[in-house]
């Protein structure tokens, strides 16, 4: 099977056309599910970090024959020592600050864009194996990176509501209202971590807010203890962040 890839892994025409095709294929199929959460990188963005990676691949592998073909004498003569390999690092650490913008932290102290940097950083590994002709791995890491975007969440989403520690944000009216909250959730049987109260801002009408840091108690869930903290009176707004 291999040795039906050797033509596609030359530098000749039909090898670089497929594999820049292939990097916006699979990065635009990856970036279609962000898309469609309204992430803030979406199908074009991962289609763009993908191809350009490839591109950057290529390219190293173009200046390598080219060193060694038809600059080879001019190489000699000058004494050039290079590694055109490094190219591929330089994506990599690229793709750090593009990440990184994509992440925020939200006025209830949640991480959001965290899913999205990393997606965009296996885009770009999976675009400088494309480049690099490596079509063997590609396949196996596109199926993989789709599986953890698209089918994984169920199944995160499962470990979350079972998992006995848990962060809740909650509003309410007055500042007096923490105590009886402290004491609905005491009451379920779960130990309080931290509490992070913010007191808000009355001439911006913003509610006052906390953030409880707890730790159920066995057989008490996540919704359950939603429930439980939203019969409170005053409660306005509760969510687990």
């Amino acid at each position: 099977m291999l040795e039906s890839f050797a033509y596609l892994r030359e530098m000749n025409f039909a090898s670089v056309a497929l594999r820049l095709t292939l990097a916006m294929f699979f990065g635009g199929l990856i970036g279609m599910e962000r898309e469609r959460k309204r992430r803030p990188a979406g199908f074009r963005t991962y289609m763009l970090v993908c191809l350009g990676a490839a591109l950057t691949m290529l390219l190293s592998q173009y200046e390598m024959f080219m060193l060694n073909t038809a600059w080879a004498e001019k190489v000699a003569e000058i004494g050039i020592r290079t590694d055109v390999s490094r190219f591929g690092a330089q994506v990599i650490n690229g793709i750090g600050f593009l990440g990184a913008g994509t992440i925020i932290v939200t006025g209830r102290q949640e991480v959001k864009g965290l899913t999205t940097a990393a997606g965009l950083w296996a885009s770009a590994c999976m675009g400088l194996a494309i480049g690099a002709g490596f079509y063997e791995c590609v396949i196996l890491a596109f199926v993989m990176i789709s599986l953890s975007i698209r089918m994984l969440p169920q199944l995160e989403t499962y470990m979350i509501e079972r998992a006995r520690n848990m962060n809740l944000y909650v509003e309410f009216e007055t500042l007096d209202d923490v105590g009886v909250i402290l004491g609905q959730i005491k009451s379920t049987g779960a130990q309080i971590y931290e509490v992070d109260i913010d007191r808000g801002v009355e001439e911006n009408h913003r509610y006052p807010s906390a953030i409880f840091s707890i730790r159920l108690n066995n057989g008490i869930y996540h919704e359950e203890m939603l429930t439980a903290i939203s019969e409170v009176d005053h409660v306005i707004t509760i969510d687990e962040i």
